[in-house]
């Protein structure tokens, strides 16, 4: 993941400036929150986490065809 350095705020700050900070999110698509100066909190849009939730549908196939492929012994004892 590549961390825009302008996005960076510290757990003080996002605790005092909670709509500065909305306003980074807004601008910058995300936030990262540091506690102690390491990464800790990743801040995004909702719709954003809607959307990495859900999973596309040619995903969901690519990811069926490879499990297929890896356990075919164990699928094909399955079916006999």
């Amino acid at each position: 993941m590549n961390i825009n350095t302008d996005a960076l705020v510290s757990i003080t700050e996002a605790n005092q400036n909670l709509s500065r900070v909305a306003c980074m999110v807004d601008k910058n698509g995300t936030v990262v929150i540091l506690k102690n100066n390491a990464l800790r909190y990743l801040l995004i849009e909702f719709r954003a986490a809607e959307e990495e939730q859900t999973a596309k549908n040619e995903d969901v196939l690519a990811i069926s065809k490879r499990l297929i492929r890896k356990n075919r012994e164990a699928y094909e004892v399955l079916a006999k």
